[in-house]
């Protein structure tokens, strides 16, 4: 049995390790295909160890697309400006490395501090936080909001073309907000996705708002990456490291732990409680928080007298197996160390292939080829109709890019419907809006 574990969370962890280097595909579309075609075992020893590891292994690898073809998912809003920084000085490698270096950390936070912590505190906290749940999520979409505050006000010649200049971010920002959460009300209310394959139905949303306005705007641009550097040397100071450590476990903790937040937002919020501004320590930040909040969210599943469900691979696994015992939560743990040590092994050389990769081809062709490739998997999974809200996605999706405004205002695709709905009034809405 042990060989077994370690075989199917190795195995895992490779998989979805390489997989994640493909900008928009999701480890939640694959572990959805695997259960549809119907080819898993229903065996704790196998099926655990295998979701784990690809869960674990997509954590740690997924930063790579957001470095080196800035096409982030909807939790590497914050490690794309960074990791591009890094990579237009020759310094992709690096910047992989020190995001790597973060993800390591989260991964002992997880089994050395909080897992053994997590059975007697997280049952009390979920009891009391229950019932607030919902204000909070109303608080941290208020703070979002409020955050984007005005820039700018300096250009034209009279009074309101500086008011126009200074609010046209903001503006951005807010439109984009409610635009992607009408989307997302049509999706959960009348979604025109097959309902064959609902349990992808946010899928090519968060492909069109998240991964499509970056290739397209690499395609246009036509921008000329410098030679990479591959160095695994990095000036990581220890300051700037326990910094980015104690935001990022804040932050993915706050988000694996909180329905509906992803570790987008709690990166966010986790930056602005500690003022963190150094590059470095934001690369590790995001690391940690991208582990925390994909393996810790996965793991509340396996707490026992706990077993709460957050995130995509929770629901997935709770389709054919439902942990409820220490031997399971233990054996989530143990997968979990083989697949983050299999994943941290694999950051290296990976990177290494992707600047070779981009080395060879032109920065446009490859976004042209990523572009290309996002269109076939969101058609094989989905059909035409997903790929007609992956347009209409994307259209929402480049406002903030070409305003400047902040593509985190996206996430209003999950967070305005999920926050009316557990309000209470979710129904009533979309009443208003003809979708009942």
């Amino acid at each position: 049995m042990i060989y077994t574990i370690i075989i199917y969370a190795a195995a895992g962890s490779v998989v979805s390790s390489i997989l994640a280097c493909i900008p928009g595909l999701h480890v939640y579309n694959v572990m959805g295909l695997l259960l549809l075609s119907g080819c898993m075992p229903g065996c704790p020893e196998i099926i655990v160890p295998l979701f784990t590891g690809m869960i674990v292994g997509y954590a740690v690898m997924s930063t790579l697309p957001s470095v080196f073809l800035a096409a982030p998912d909807e939790s590497a809003l914050f490690i794309v400006l960074p990791g591009q920084k890094y990579l237009m000085c020759g310094r992709g490698y690096e910047g992989s490395i020190i995001t790597a270096c973060g993800s390591m950390a989260g991964l002992f936070l997880l089994l050395l501090l909080a897992a053994p912590l997590a059975p007697a505190l997280l049952s009390v906290a979920h009891t009391v936080f229950q019932p607030h749940l919902h204000w909070i999520l109303w608080c941290v979409i208020c703070f979002m909001l409020m955050s984007e505050w005005p820039k700018g006000g300096v250009l034209g010649d009279g009074g309101f073309a500086k008011f126009i200049d200074g609010w046209k971010a903001t503006g951005a920002g807010l439109v984009t907000f409610f635009l992607s959460g009408l989307l997302g009300f049509i999706l959960l209310y009348r979604s025109p996705i097959p309902s064959t394959v609902a349990f992808q139905n946010i899928m090519p949303a968060f492909v069109g708002l998240f991964t499509l306005p970056w290739l397209l705007l690499n395609i246009v641009s036509g921008v000329s990456i410098p030679d990479q550097k591959i160095d695994s040397r990095s000036n990581l100071g220890a300051v700037s490291f326990l910094r980015g450590v104690f935001a990022g476990g804040l932050g993915g903790g706050f988000a694996a732990f909180f329905p509906v937040v992803s570790g987008g937002v709690g990166g966010f919020l986790s930056g602005h409680a500690t003022a963190l501004r150094d590059d470095k320590a934001f690369l590790v930040s995001q690391g940690v928080s991208k582990l925390v909040y994909y393996a810790g969210g996965f793991l509340l599943l396996f707490v026992p007298g706990l077993g709460i469900g957050r995130g995509g691979g929770s629901w997935l696994m709770r389709g054919i197996y439902v942990p409820g015992s220490y031997h399971d939560y233990y054996l989530a743990m143990a997968s979990m160390a083989i697949a983050g040590a299999v994943s941290l092994l694999m950051v290296g050389p990976l990177s290494w292939g992707m600047i070779k990769l981009i080395g060879k081809s032109s920065f446009r062709f490859l976004s042209f080829v990523s572009l290309l490739l996002v269109f076939v998997i969101v058609f094989a999974v989905t059909g035409w109709r997903g790929e007609f809200v992956m347009l209409v996605a994307a259209g929402i999706g480049l406002i903030p890019v070409l305003l400047g405004s902040r593509r985190m205002n996206c996430l209003g695709v999950i967070l305005l419907p999920m926050a009316c709905n557990m309000s209470g009034c979710g129904a009533k809405v979309a009443g208003w809006m003809g979708l009942l």
